[in-house]
């Protein structure tokens, strides 16, 4: 097939996750101020969109604390840096198994589930112009855990999302996330054209191999867009790679926390350098209201 570079390709930073990787970098953001001021220099090295997270501040894991959303969003806003919010919306959904001959009950210590209405609590909250929808469920790296997105559960976030007049960043994690995804706009859950994220090289979902992204890419409607991201020293290969295969992308310490060998990265330093491949492809990497045109977002004014 012919290349379809993409030549006006704008930059996600993902800016601290929800792995735990809070004790392995001391550049991973914890607190509502660090991840705030994380994404604001993201944004002046280059980042159209910023992907926030937020973990509690003394000890670094995950929370779904509204008043944490509530604080990142309203220092982002209320800096002088322009860029396109984009909150998870894919905490809730954890279900940690028992003993392999005892599955249930469920272990407390890392089962987190809860009804669509609170998952999209912070969303209808903040009102970010992107929130994530991860589009299926799937074994999730450990050996009893599952990321649990049901059909009924997608169904019934996607449409408060779109109520809520938000951009639904559909995370495919395999081919089949990709095909509930149509489905779900087909349905009118979901308007067309559809924002899409490939992740590649999460166990157990898509590898990152360059056969399995392309049918990734190739189970993308060409009037949605996508980017595309990998994990670890994959995350600046998959730059060049999804420019080329005609999507944007996505790099930050939520994927990868190093920016050479031995050398730990920042948010900024990550997408300097991926804004450096970009340009050095040939291709143009644009700011957040040329996103905000592409994707039809309207820009939140602080509260």
């Amino acid at each position: 097939m012919p290349l379809a570079m993409n030549r006006e390709v704008f930059i996600t930073c993902a800016v601290t996750g929800s792995g735990g990787t809070q004790d392995k970098s001391p550049h991973v953001p914890r607190s509502p101020k660090a991840i705030a001021e994380s994404a604001i220099a993201a944004a002046r090295a280059g980042a159209a969109v910023v992907h926030c997270h937020v973990r509690d501040p003394e000890t670094g894991v995950p929370s779904r604390d509204v008043k944490m959303f509530r604080e990142v969003t309203e220092r982002i806003r209320d800096s002088e840096v322009d860029v396109v919010l984009n909150l998870t919306a894919g905490m809730g959904g954890d279900m940690v198994f028992g003993d392999v001959e005892s599955p249930l009950p469920l272990n407390e210590a890392g089962t987190d589930m809860i009804g669509a209405t609170e998952r999209v609590a912070h969303v209808a909250e903040c009102r970010p112009e992107i929130c994530t929808l991860d589009c299926g469920t799937m074994n999730f790296a450990e050996a009893d855990y599952v990321m649990t997105n049901t059909p009924g559960m997608l169904m019934a976030m996607g449409r408060m999302m779109t109520e809520l007049s938000v951009k639904p960043e559909i995370e495919a994690f395999d081919t089949g996330h990709l095909w509930y995804a149509k489905q779900l706009v087909s349905d009118g859950v979901l308007d067309s054209p559809a924002l899409v994220q490939l992740c590649m090289g999460v166990p157990w979902g898509a590898p990152d191999d360059l056969n399995t992204f392309m049918a990734m890419v190739n189970n993308v409607p060409q009037d949605w867009t996508f980017s595309a991201f990998g994990l670890g020293r994959n995350q600046m290969p998959y730059v060049a790679a999804s420019v080329l295969a005609g999507g944007n992308v996505r790099v930050g310490l939520e994927d990868n926390l190093m920016l050479d060998k031995g050398v730990l990265a920042t948010n900024e330093q990550l997408v300097a350098r991926a804004k450096e491949i970009i340009e050095r492809l040939g291709a143009r990497v644009i700011g957040p209201e040329d996103v905000r045109k592409k994707l039809g977002l309207t820009r939140r004014a602080p509260v």
